[in-house]
């Protein structure tokens, strides 16, 4: 079991924004300020200080996390298959492309042994960069072999650097974009502070290095900059024009990076849509965002050798199908407010069913049946019916796809982020439904509603873009606890923007500023400080007798989380891994489980026997887990999965019937003779079991 143990001894600114503040207030040749050339200087000055302030900070963020890493698991003093160990579960399988690519005799066999594995799946050949986001490791195991830095880092160093390093990245772009939205770098500097300080529910990349949304948000937060600059009025054509060019390239590689890209960029389009059908957006520019959308993913989809998932994704069916309605829809936006609302029910209603069609069209025309797992989970999560279907029940119960923990909002109250936030979110809130009820009320209304606008806070399409932003990954994180990184992050940026609006800065900047100071650097020191290890003696063990006594060739079978670290560590070849989009897979997975199940020893021989499987690892972890309630642990969704009663007390389904068969991962530590025939005992500590399979003819 893998433990963390105490280590042995041996003022600024504000920045005027590019548009001019009100027509009314301009001169005819343009100059707002009294002193034209003192003010450019003074312009010039602040975001020079507001720029070097967020390189500073983003360099810190990534120095710091750095540092968290190494206290924590002595990372430079540990032995390399602890360092490997050290990434768990589908972040070590992730890696161990990288470090195949490093080790390949050059860059064409690395790639080659990359479209061509059979070491991932036995009996199996697949191509991973169809299959999985690893382009950044190939990219990055490319760079260190032509760089002139082998002799000084070592590529894991290399790997985890470049890692942090994005992390300057995320906080630079989280800066920008609270800058751009208040006007003021101030801002940007509370939102870079709030992220760090409230780091254990903004990110996880510390202990989670090779995670594929650690690689994907720093580009998310670019792009989110880059739209919200798009969005500002009265853009010259070349600065729309680059800014454009930002958001393909930042959403392209956001695309590239992480398998969820498809389901975060839905939401992205869905803010769009709701915007622009409150003419809230300039819709040329909501229209860009959309085939910049749809062009990125097909890029990643051309990459990535024609994913079919890619093809058959919910947001290429919901862009395609809202242009088509617009087309068809032409008067959309005009009319008075019971017409307009008339005609946006049916807006709604006809891109819902053309979304459906096309994904149902283009989902049958590819055989398409890789993301069945995930509606299937959605379906079960909110309550759609029971499910027993095993894939379901296994992401139901894992906390991370569960709701939000309270806890987590006591958190960030700590920090005064959750109130400010809060309070934030319902003024701009009542602004937004006060433009939105104007902009569909029509010419009947204007006076009305002109009386209103003298007494509220005019939206900015920018300022309602992160609005609804917000919104929309605030409940995809109260609903999945795994995605609120999404929304903490962005959090931090709109509640920053809102308390350096001038009237409410004046009043708390000074409190703000001096309760997070005085309450949180004591902590962040404290955490700079604590010196840890890692420590998992068992792992290391079953890793260096693998190594030791199999052959290279060898095939293992076992858990998803376990043998991505097999692959890292010993390069012998799997059964099943962590990377759960593929259907086949999934299958094979559920298959392979059950040496956790009631199975006779002749099932689950010929089980494994029919993936190639020479050798399984049972983990007593699993066989006897306690972690999760009844009716979560693995073996309870095998029992249900398969028709049988779950052990311990409590109640059953009906139709669930006793099992004929003991528990194979129990039944076989007892030696009996219809287990010996068929498995051997070839190694063992207090974790683990290896048992080697017999080659009957």
């Amino acid at each position: 079991m893998t433990t963390v143990r105490q280590r042995r001894v041996g003022k600024g600114t504000e920045v005027a924004e590019d548009q001019p503040s009100e027509e009314k207030n301009a001169k005819p040749d343009g100059r707002i300020l009294t002193d034209h050339t003192g003010g450019k200087l003074w312009n010039i000055l602040s975001i020079t200080i507001g720029g070097i302030v967020a390189i500073s900070l983003g360099l810190l963020t990534s120095v710091y996390v750095a540092t968290l890493h190494e206290n924590d698991l002595w990372f430079s003093n540990i032995k390399e298959v602890e360092r490997e160990i050290s990434f768990r579960t589908e972040c070590g399988l992730y890696y161990s492309y990288y470090k195949q690519m490093i080790q390949a005799a050059s860059i064409q066999q690395g790639l080659h042994g990359l479209v061509y594995d059979n070491k991932t799946e036995s009996v199996r050949t697949i191509n991973i960069l169809e299959r999985m986001n690893v382009y950044q490791e190939v990219f990055l195991s490319i760079l260190y072999r032509i760089l002139p830095i082998q002799q000084y880092l070592e590529p894991v160093y290399f790997y985890i650097y470049t890692l942090f390093g994005l992390q300057a990245v995320y906080v630079i772009a989280l800066y920008v974009t609270s800058w751009l939205l208040s006007g003021t770098w101030l801002s940007g500097l509370l939102a870079a502070c709030w992220y760090i300080t409230n780091r254990i529910d903004t990110t996880r990349v510390e202990f989670t290095i090779p995670l594929r949304e650690n690689w994907a948000l720093p580009f998310f937060a670019v792009q989110i900059a880059a739209i919200t600059y798009l969005l500002r009025t009265h853009l010259q054509p070349v600065q729309e024009r680059l800014t454009l060019i930002a958001v393909f390239i930042s959403t392209f590689l956001f695309s590239l990076t992480w398998q969820f890209n498809q389901f975060m960029m839905l939401i992205q389009a869905l803010a769009l849509f709701i915007l622009d059908c409150f003419d809230m957006l300039p819709t040329a520019k909501v229209t860009w965002l959309y085939i910049i959308q749809i062009s990125g993913l097909l890029l990643v989809c051309v990459l990535q050798f024609f994913n079919s998932m890619i093809l058959g994704s919910l947001l290429i069916s919901f862009n395609a199908s809202v242009l088509i309605a617009r087309t068809i829809q032409k008067n959309l936006k005009k009319g008075g407010l019971l017409n307009r609302l008339g005609k946006l029910i049916l807006h709604v209603l006809l891109v819902l069913c053309l979304t459906l069609l096309i994904n149902k069209f283009i989902k049958k025309i590819l055989n398409l049946e890789s993301d069945e797992h995930i509606f299937k989970f959605l379906k079960a999560k909110f309550g759609f019916g029971a499910t027993r279907d095993f894939d379901a029940n296994l992401y139901l119960c894992e906390e991370a796809f569960g709701l939000l923990p309270l806890n987590t909002f006591s958190r960030l109250s700590d920090t005064l982020l959750f109130y400010v936030y809060v309070f934030v979110l319902f003024l701009m809130t009542v602004a937004a439904v006060i433009v939105a009820f104007r902009n569909l009320s029509g010419s009947n209304q204007v006076q009305f509603m002109e009386k209103i606008e003298e007494c509220t806070v005019t939206l900015k399409p920018d300022t309602a873009y992160n609005l609804i932003h917000t919104v929309l990954f605030g409940c995809l994180a109260l609903s999945t606890m795994r995605m609120k990184y999404l929304w903490t992050s962005h959090m931090c940026v709109f509640a920053s923007f809102g308390l350096c609006s001038t009237e409410v800065w004046k009043l708390i900047l000074k409190c703000i500023h001096l309760y997070t100071s005085q309450r949180f650097w004591p902590g962040i020191m404290d955490e700079l400080s604590e010196l840890r290890e890692f420590y998992d003696p068992d792992t290391v063990e079953l890793m260096y007798w693998i190594k030791s006594n199999t052959p290279n060739t060898a095939v293992f079978a076992g858990s998803m989380q376990l043998l991505a670290g097999v692959k890292l560590c010993t390069g012998r070849t799997l059964t099943n891994h962590p990377h759960y989009e593929d259907k086949n897979l999934r299958e094979r997975t559920k298959q392979i489980y059950q040496i956790y199940a009631k199975r006779s020893p002749e099932d689950v021989y010929r089980i494994l026997r029919s993936f190639g499987t020479e050798y399984v690892i049972l983990e007593d972890s699993i066989c006897y887990e306690r972690r999760h309630s009844r009716g979560c642990r693995l073996r309870d969704l095998l029992d249900i999965a398969n028709g049988h009663i779950m052990d311990g007390l409590g109640e059953n389904e009906p139709d669930l019937k006793p099992s004929l068969y003991p528990r194979f991962c129990e039944e076989i530590k007892k030696n009996l003779p219809s287990y010996t025939i068929h498995f051997t005992r070839v190694f063992q500590n207090k974790t683990f079991h290896v048992y080697k399979l017999a080659k009957h003819k």
